[in-house]
């Protein structure tokens, strides 16, 4: 076999190891990043459900598919190569963006909280009478991803911190398979959701008491377990957003929010014993979601009541 391509193989086996090599750390740290992301992940898959909930079951499952090609735009388009420059060229211009971000989901839980007591109502709401089915449809499309956006920056930023000291091509190695793998899981999750009053129904009309009497369960359990995830996902959202801006001005100096938070969750688990460590999460979340519930009431009067902005929710 002629020399020339003895080394052509031999260059294609060390670049094959080399890539092999390349896409086990990549793999690797996808995993560690991706495992710091749980909290959004599982505020982003609470929050979605209440974006189909009321409208025709035929359309959720087309629904959350236009909203996981949505979301797969905003992490894989538009937030990896932004986070990939600015972690490159103004890497302190991304605790602004965040705080920004933060203060967004506090604005959304807080127009939801109000919305639910009454104190105010902006854009149609699934009570209202809808005339357009599909411009209504688009609304809410719209604003799941609007609202995922924000959680999918939170996410690859909390990626992007994970493997900040990486080289460029791991740190989007990584970034992209955390974006994609998070929104399948998320959105498959919401999809199985959705449906399972449509496969309750199906096993309602089997032979079998067993299945019959499995199906009538799954058909109960739908509604709660929707306004269960709709009171989650709002929640989250002040949670959420309350707890970036909790460490978003920790990080830029201002500590007093982060000290009260934190001092708030220590206290408590010194207190609770063999719970401490859940109770003091609890705590620090409840008052994240208190800060966010109160700078979200802010903002929404500000933008009603002085600017005058009137939007659609």
């Amino acid at each position: 076999m002629p020399s020339g391509l003895v080394a052509l193989f031999d260059d294609v086996a060390v670049l094959a190891r080399a890539a092999a090599a390349s896409a086990d750390d990549v793999a690797a740290a996808a995993g560690r990043a991706g495992s710091k992301t749980a909290g959004v992940v599982i505020d982003d898959a609470a929050v979605t459900p209440s974006y189909v909930t009321g409208l025709s079951p035929a359309r959720e499952l087309p629904i959350i598919w236009a909203i996981t090609k949505g979301s797969l735009f905003n992490k894989l388009i538009i937030l990896l190569p932004g986070a990939l420059l600015l972690s490159e060229f103004l890497p302190w211009a991304i605790i602004y963006l965040l705080i920004i971000g933060g203060a967004f989901l506090c604005y959304e839980g807080a127009e939801k909280v109000m919305e639910k007591l009454g104190a105010q109502k902006h854009g149609k709401t699934l009570e209202d009478e809808i005339t357009d089915p599909v411009a209504f449809e688009k609304q809410r499309i719209a604003g799941a991803v609007r609202t995922d956006f924000i959680l999918s920056a939170e996410i690859m930023a909390i990626a992007l911190a994970e493997v900040a000291d990486e080289t460029l091509v791991l740190r989007a190695g990584v970034l992209a398979v955390v974006g994609f793998v998070v929104t399948v899981a998320v959105y498959g999750v919401v999809a199985l959701i959705v449906k399972l009053d449509d496969m309750g129904l199906a096993l309602t009309r089997r032979g079998s008491g067993f299945e019959r009497n499995l199906g009538e369960f799954l058909v109960n359990m739908v509604p709660p377990l929707l306004a269960l995830l709709s009171l989650v996902g709002t929640a989250a959202m002040l949670w959420v957003g309350g707890g970036i801006i909790v460490h978003g001005t920790h990080e830029l100096g201002f500590d007093a929010l982060y000290d009260m938070a934190h001092g708030a969750e220590y206290w408590v688990a010194g207190m609770s014993g063999a719970l401490g460590g859940v109770l003091g999460w609890i705590s620090y979340a409840a008052i994240c979601a208190v800060l966010g519930l109160a700078l979200g009431a802010v903002i929404a009067f500000v933008l009603h009541k002085v600017i005058g902005y009137e939007g659609a929710h």
